[in-house]
């Protein structure tokens, strides 16, 4: 199966997961265990950090080894793809200007950044691989649709 095919297959089991629910924690922690166990061989650390009114984003829900539990603004791949307001797809983190390492087994990551509706900024999904360049356009376009997916459904959640 391609990863093309596992998103597309993933996609409407998330949609499932967190329709009608409200407990965003509880969202977030179960939408990164669905990521987390779609792609077991590939998927090293999956989970959010969120912004909290400050300038740096905080540890949330998450599947994988210890993590950092803060990243400020413009640093490494997540604070960064908050800077730039796009999704940040790193083949080698070694070569990434900044990296923050939480882990040493990380070598590639993708960071997908989180907006509301009104475009407000509330954090950001965050992937790391053990493989360099494994991440693809087909990762990108199907964890920019489940980020908006997710959005779309809790939207009155964050705070």
């Amino acid at each position: 199966m391609t990863r093309k095919e596992q998103y597309e297959q993933l996609i409407p089991q998330i949609a499932g997961l967190i329709k009608g629910e409200t407990n965003l924690v509880g969202i977030l922690a179960n939408v990164s265990a669905a990521l987390h166990e779609a792609f077991p061989e590939r998927f090293f650390w999956t989970g959010f950090y969120l912004y909290e009114g400050k300038e740096t984003l905080s540890l949330g829900p998450f599947q994988g080894s210890v993590a950092c539990y803060s990243i400020p603004y413009g640093k490494g791949v997540c604070g960064k793809a908050w800077e730039e307001g796009r999704t940040l797809i790193v083949p080698d983190v070694e070569k990434f200007s900044g990296h923050i390492a939480c882990s040493s087994l990380s070598r590639s990551e993708i960071v997908v950044p989180m907006y509301d509706a009104s475009h407000t900024f509330r954090g950001v999904l965050d992937i790391d691989s053990t493989y360099l360049n494994d991440f693809n356009e087909d990762d990108k376009e199907g964890l920019e649709r489940i980020i908006e997916l997710l959005m779309a459904e809790t939207q009155n959640l964050f705070q």
